[in-house]
């Protein structure tokens, strides 16, 4: 290949590479937009590497190569600021637990996306015989994976919610922990359930959990992301008001970075664990370069960290996800979620549909002014 042409193709991979990972950018909830907040990872690299390669074929007497090693590293800086709070070199959003904390104030909790047309399963029962949760998720699950994991998991989870269903939508909840006002709701589509139940530590002390599995912005799924969005933001807002503290976890169909999700936390004023310590990616597990961070465990500033990461592959497109905390409410003030602000209620009503607001009997303050005006 000549020069010359070294130089074109390095131009257009980094020209491709900052036009896409810019598409979320634009203000609308179509697929083939907010599809482009899922490879933010791969887009940011690919810019790097073509900064990287340009520097080669660089001449500095030429104008139009300043210009244009200046607009990739603009791009490049605005692709690290969607992602750099998750690397270590970033601080932690959610602190370390205390030393010597009792293990009556643990809680060990561990969410797995099964891919319903997966017949493999040893290494999930392997990784949960491993991470000896509490409380456990499980997502895309009929009746075959309801009737496995019972028989799998025995008699050590006494308590579950269970709808498994056909549309890969189905949902199964265990725990060791007591249970009570359990139920299960389509906050949105009458074919895609969540399932909310509060549970009770060892230390006698309860906690809100709120298990979600929206649909994708994807157009075999859902051609717009109003309904993912609507049914995050319905989540984040049973977040806010709740009295016992919370943990929002699941396949949110979202990338951690996304508008979507970090609307999310602000709204419910929880806390990303994996700040500061890596993206744990969950998806896709079978391929290594097409990953980034889908399943999520949301936690309010109640808890404190321990441990967390991802499971084995087990035949599903998504690894586990798993986390152990601590329950330390009375060190919530060193980690505290702020309030949201006046802009983020603005956005959260913008994001849902008026048919998802009209669904709360009692909406924040700050909603409800927003919609009397």
């Amino acid at each position: 290949m000549t020069f010359m042409n070294w130089r074109v193709t390095f131009q257009i991979i980094g020209i491709i590479a900052a036009l896409l990972s810019l598409v979320p950018l634009i203000a609308a909830d179509y697929w083939w937009i907010r599809v482009f907040d899922f490879p933010h990872l791969q887009l940011t690299a690919f810019t790097l590497i073509a900064i990287l390669l340009y520097f080669f074929t660089f001449k500095p007497r030429w104008v139009n190569d300043y210009v244009y090693i200046a607009i990739l590293l603009g791009c490049f800086a605005f692709q690290m600021t969607k992602i750099f709070k998750f690397t270590p070199l970033s601080s932690v959003e959610v602190l370390e637990s205390s030393e010597g904390i009792s293990a009556d104030h643990e809680l060990k909790v561990f969410t797995a996306n099964v891919l319903q047309s997966n017949d493999k399963s040893e290494n999930l029962f392997k990784d949960i015989k491993e991470k000896d949760p509490d409380l456990i998720v499980f997502t895309e699950t009929d009746a075959k994976w309801a009737e496995l994991i019972r028989k799998e998991i025995g008699t050590a989870f006494p308590y579950k919610v269970e709808q498994p269903q056909d549309n890969t939508y189905g949902m199964l909840v265990y725990s060791k922990l007591p249970m009570r006002n359990s139920s299960i709701n389509f906050m949105v589509d009458p074919e895609i359930p969540s399932i909310h139940a509060q549970f009770e530590l060892r230390d006698g002390n309860w906690f809100q959990l709120y298990a979600i599995h929206p649909t994708p912005p994807m157009p075999q799924h859902n051609p717009k992301s109003t309904d993912r969005d609507t049914e995050l933001m319905k989540t984040a807002i049973m977040s806010y008001n709740s009295e016992l503290p919370v943990i929002v976890l699941g396949d949110f169909n979202d990338v951690a970075w996304s508008d979507g999700t970090e609307l999310t936390k602000k709204i419910g004023k929880l806390l990303d664990l994996r700040l500061g310590r890596g993206f744990f990616n969950s998806y896709h597990a079978q391929y290594p370069l097409m990953r980034w961070p889908l399943d999520h465990i949301l936690i309010s500033s109640d808890f404190r960290y321990k441990d967390a990461g991802t499971g084995s592959g087990f035949g599903s497109d998504h690894f586990p996800a798993y986390a152990k905390l601590t329950f330390e409410p009375e060190l919530k003030d060193k980690q505290e979620a702020s309030e949201p602000t006046d802009q983020e209620w603005k956005r959260a009503k913008d994001q849902m549909s008026e048919e998802g607001l009209g669904s709360f009997t009692k909406l924040p303050e700050a909603l409800e002014g927003l919609m009397s005006n």
